[in-house]
């Protein structure tokens, strides 16, 4: 697993080999320092500040492992071989990796819930009052202690934006070590000078190798169900007609079997009438 702390720069145009143009973000990562090491977790911190700047527990967090103060400090699960006071940088990063960006939204401050949840407005034509941008009765049940309060998770009016969002499976167009800068395919969360979080992807996409080995796997996978099946037809059907002539025999064996106690049934008649 990677991970590092950068800030959002801002987003460019870039072209490729073909002349396709390409939606860039420029996420600028200055060197990421290891402070802690502990039960398969790691804690990073990014961008120096002042101690005064902080409060006394975090100076003390600061000042227990004896290191620089850091404006944000993160988290993560720990599977490499980092230390304590390594240095984490964009060289970590490959250029067409795939990766999880993971910032606060912009704020939009208390929005309508047509904005916030994207309602429908009410009717605008004479005599409707003013219901055009009210989101309407937010009743619910018979009343009673149903209807005395609101139920949780009722999309209303309220504060839209400023959360914690991860977008999955950014593609890294390039690392460019020497500004420590990343390029990344497409947009990611936050604004313009926002903290972010890069890791590596949880949910890679395949790629077209993997694909066709994949593809490949099934086609082999039902050719061999598809065998199966005809054998287990072909096993069916030979017991069917084993079965049915076997029973064709026994058939055979029960008629004979009725025609010779006829024929001795009719010989003992014809006996009893030359006794008479």
């Amino acid at each position: 697993m990677k991970y590092i702390i950068g800030r959002k720069v801002g987003m460019v145009q870039v072209f490729d080999a073909t002349g396709k143009l390409l939606p860039v973000t420029v996420v600028q990562c200055e060197p990421n320092k290891v402070l802690v090491k502990k039960d398969n977790k790691i804690v990073i911190g990014y961008e120096k500040i002042n101690a005064k700047k902080l409060t006394k527990p975090q100076q003390g967090f600061f000042k227990k492992f004896k290191s620089d103060c850091y404006k944000i400090v993160a988290e993560f699960d720990c599977e490499d071989t980092s230390k304590i006071n390594d240095t984490l940088t964009t060289d970590l990063f490959t250029k067409g990796e795939y990766i999880d960006v993971q910032g606060i939204t912009r704020g939009h401050g208390y929005t309508g819930a047509i904005v916030r949840w994207n309602f429908k407005m009410g009717p605008k034509s004479h005599g409707a009052g003013y219901p055009h941008r009210y989101q309407g009765s937010i009743a619910f049940g018979r009343g009673g202690s149903q209807g005395q309060r609101v139920p949780k998770g009722r999309k209303m009016a309220g504060h839209y934006g400023h959360e914690v969002v991860t977008t999955q499976n950014l593609l890294l167009l390039e690392p460019i070590p020497k500004w420590n800068v990343l390029l990344i395919l497409g947009a990611i969360p936050g604004p313009k000078g926002g903290n972010i979080i890069i890791k590596s992807s949880v949910k890679r996409p395949l790629d077209k190798k993997e694909i066709t080995i994949i593809s490949k796997e099934i086609k082999e996978n039902i050719l061999m169900a598809n065998e199966k099946l005809e054998n287990k037809e072909a096993l069916y059907e030979t017991n069917k007609a084993i079965e049915e002539k076997e029973a064709k025999k026994e058939a055979q064996i029960a008629a004979q079997k009725q025609a010779e106690k006829a024929k001795k049934d009719q010989e003992a008649a014809k006996k009893d009438e030359i006794k008479k």
